[in-house]
């Protein structure tokens, strides 16, 4: 996974190669750590990198060969260790999953920086999303620097996982998609996907992120699919929120129809049936999605994940019925619940093998149980209510 040919990608005023550590170069790498800890420190974020990582821990990355520098006129300007192997702490994952759990990925690790050096962050990304299908990450809740290069690079929050020393971390993924046409995908990163940025919070990136790679793990199981068109469909299912919620559907097959790029790389025939796929995504939706893409994307985007969905309702509530109080919350969370995911309610599923049906059945063990579901919405509340006045 490691090649000592330096990695140079990106263009711009820094000239950045990526290349293997070496253990004379430890003592600079530790003034790396040193700086990007101080940078920690002026933003608030206290705890993370407290006596870590050592010189040890740096000599041991370089001897297990996962050590990188990033360098600029021969000068170590950034360091980063790239695991090729699963990341233990990563096995067990709360308030959320994980967007693949069966593909390959890399980890991210010890990434830091001289001063004045910009581009290193965007320099190890690049350089390790070549090499693997998919890249996990976690940072300190604290460290809204890396925060917000995640969110910039296209990375999902996931959920939390826990450290060997048992403090928690916000946990990211992004998916690469091989099989995709990269200029299709790059088109969709560049133009369609920024637009939820501007969405209310329960249908942001992350969601759409979510959609998209369960969508491409239900095809895997159907060779007869098109990957370029189950990975757009899930990209455009919610564009129309633009113009509103009740008719978001109908508005983001209408987006689908009238994008004068698809052209290039999709027939007629392909656009429309990918616009039908997301017009028949809606849970509401009285029938039954008229293609096997629109199942996929409608299954996709159910994404049963008990404390998620919760997460999702509350987020909705507070963006679009700022005058309730927390009690007027929880009705509303409890009228949306049972109308749509209880025993009777009008979501249905369409993938016979999609994780989803299991997840219902967590669901509905959780909404039996008045005090719990009182006490998950309250924390869930509570969290959100504190983010929304940051």
């Amino acid at each position: 996974m490691t090649s000592s040919t330096p990695f140079n990608p990106l263009q711009g005023a820094e000239q950045l190669a990526v290349r293997p550590a070496l253990l004379s170069e430890v003592p600079r790498i530790m003034e790396l750590i040193a700086h990007s800890r101080s940078i920690m420190r002026q933003n608030g974020n206290h705890s993370q990198w407290d006596g870590y990582p050592t010189a040890d821990t740096i000599a041991d990355d370089i001897r297990q060969g996962i050590g990188h520098v990033i360098e600029s006129n021969q000068l170590a300007v950034g360091y980063f260790a790239l695991l090729r192997t699963p990341e233990p702490t990563y096995a067990y994952i709360e308030d959320g999953r994980w967007l693949d759990d069966t593909t390959p990925y890399g980890t991210i690790h010890r990434l830091c920086c001289a001063p004045g050096v910009h581009g290193i962050a965007r320099q190890a990304f690049a350089f390790s999303e070549t090499l693997f299908p998919s890249i996990r990450v976690d940072t300190h809740r604290d460290n809204a620097i890396m925060l917000h290069l995640f969110e910039r690079l296209g990375y999902c929050r996931c959920g939390v996982v826990y450290m060997r020393d048992g403090s928690p971390r916000y946990a990211f993924q992004k998916m690469m998609y091989p099989l995709v046409n990269p200029e299709l995908k790059a088109y969709v990163e560049r133009e369609i996907l920024p637009r939820y940025n501007h969405f209310d919070s329960a249908h942001r990136l992350d969601h759409i992120l979510t959609v998209m790679a369960q969508s491409m793990e239900l095809a895997r199981h159907y060779p007869e699919l098109n990957p370029d068109m189950v990975y757009t469909i899930a990209a455009y299912h919610d564009t129309g929120i633009v113009e509103g919620r009740e008719r978001h559907h109908l508005v983001s097959g209408r987006i689908v129809r009238q994008d004068p790029q698809l052209p290039q790389w999709f027939s007629p025939e392909q656009i429309e049936t990918m616009a039908q796929a997301v017009e028949d995504h809606r849970a509401s939706s009285s029938s039954e999605p008229r293609s096997l893409y629109g199942k996929i994307v409608a299954e996709a985007d159910r994404d049963i994940q008990p404390l998620k969905i919760i997460r999702r309702t509350v987020q909705y509530g507070l963006d679009h019925y700022p005058q309730l109080d927390l009690e007027g919350h929880y009705q509303r969370t409890l009228q949306h619940l049972n109308e749509k995911y209880g025993r009777n309610g009008y979501l249905k599923l369409y993938i016979p093998f999609s994780r989803n049906r299991a997840q219902m059945e967590q669901l509905w063990h959780l909404m039996e149980q008045p005090a719990l579901l009182r006490e998950t919405f309250e924390r869930i509340y509570l969290q959100e209510t504190r983010l929304s006045r940051q």
